[in-house]
């Protein structure tokens, strides 16, 4: 994930679900997920999302997620090791930004029985993604010990 900030601070909650929509119309996927983070760090624990911004970060994060793993996918494939690492590397990355997201932030805040469910299913899906399509990498280059 690129380290470029382009989110500015001190803006209400409406405002930073209004360019969350327009990065994902614009398909800017890092720009979604930084003005998502901002959202869910600037108004938790305070105030709870709602659903359409817990759609939004689903979305965002997914999005990111969707493209890394097809490029993982293309690198793994024609077998550049270098390339291969820094975009599993990235992949991590997210996976561990939306993790700590969750448990920081939204877990700790959710008051409705509807907002946890969709937090705890969001926090198992990006523990599996963090090691789905490495298992296969690993069984791939696995080798029995004598």
């Amino acid at each position: 994930m690129a380290t470029n900030t382009i989110v500015t601070d001190n803006l209400t909650k409406d405002q930073y679900v209004y360019l969350a929509k327009l990065a994902e119309q614009a398909e800017r996927c890092e720009e979604m997920v930084q003005f998502i983070q901002k959202l869910v760090v600037d108004n938790t624990p305070a105030g709870e999302l709602n659903i359409e911004e817990r759609n939004l970060l689903s979305v965002a994060y997914k999005n990111m997620i969707d493209s890394l793993r097809a490029a993982w996918r293309i690198v793994y494939s024609i077998e550049h090791k270098k390339e291969q690492r820094t975009v599993e590397s990235e992949l991590s990355d997210i996976c561990s930004s939306i993790l700590r997201l969750l448990d920081s932030n939204l877990i700790p805040s959710a008051t409705a029985s509807e907002s946890t469910v969709f937090y705890l299913k969001m926090k198992g899906d990006y523990h599996r993604n963090r090691t789905k399509d490495f298992e296969f990498s690993a069984a791939k280059n696995w080798k029995p010990q004598p």
